[in-house]
């Protein structure tokens, strides 16, 4: 089962779960802004993905600049702003197992299937 951290507002989010779809995968949709990761949680998705917390974030979010922060936060504080900010987190995004996948492109999340 692929566990889907979707915004339905986004295009890509849209995109990436017709995607999966269409492959017939098994999902669990979860709308990450109104169920918000753990900070745990964000750490495990980050070790699964291989990729620096400033990696995982939409740097481009008006949050984002309005927390102060910047590529050179520490990755701890990068965590706990998307704990805390969930619209900072980069979307899609999806796991399965031991990987974990951002969809931008949304084709990226077919390595999970």
């Amino acid at each position: 089962m692929i566990e889907y951290w979707h915004n339905p507002r986004c295009s890509k989010s849209r995109a990436g779960l017709a995607l999966l779809e269409k492959a017939g995968t098994e999902l669990k949709l979860r709308k990450y802004l109104e169920d918000s990761p753990s900070k745990d949680e964000l750490r495990a998705v980050q070790s699964l993905l291989g990729v620096t917390a400033i990696e995982m974030m939409r740097t481009g979010e008006k949050r984002f600049k309005e927390l102060g922060l910047t590529k050179a936060t520490p990755d701890k504080d990068l965590i706990r702003a998307m704990a805390d900010n969930p619209i900072l987190i980069e979307r899609p995004l999806a796991r399965s197992g031991d990987k974990a996948a951002i969809g931008r492109p949304p084709e990226n999340l077919l390595a999970l299937v």
